[in-house]
């Protein structure tokens, strides 16, 4: 599904979704204390999504000037989840205003999981 968002006399300049959810990604993961995204619980055990699926853990809603954003994410243990979440609403608004031109009027973070690094592996657990 695309967005259109201005229309010339040349033709229409139209924004996929996908291509939102990308930006909206990217813009979450660069936050310090954000481990991934998250593709969703399966049998109680959170998919921590890396750098290749970014848009999994991204829904948003276009209309014709707005956008509106859910992010899905796991946590790095230890970091301060208020002060994270809002880190990454900034960036991500940041991001997709200034690469579509459109405005976010909402971003709701929605922590999934928190992430424990050992020596060997990392281990996520949703409650």
């Amino acid at each position: 599904m695309s967005n259109q968002i201005e229309k010339h006399d040349s033709g229409s300049i139209r924004i996929a979704n996908e291509v939102v959810k990308i930006i909206a990604g990217l813009a979450a993961t660069e936050i310090e204390g954000v481990a991934g995204m998250s593709g969703g619980v399966v049998d109680g055990i959170t998919e921590l999504l890396m750098k290749k699926n970014l848009s999994k853990g991204v829904k948003v809603e276009l209309g014709e000037k707005q956008i509106a954003v859910d992010l899905f994410l796991v946590i790095e243990y230890g970091a301060k989840i208020p002060e994270t979440a809002y880190l990454v609403q900034d960036n991500v608004k940041r991001a997709i205003e200034s690469m579509t031109g459109m405005e976010v009027v909402e971003i709701n973070v929605h922590i999934q999981g928190v992430e424990f690094k050992t020596d060997e592996f990392a281990e996520v657990k949703t409650y």
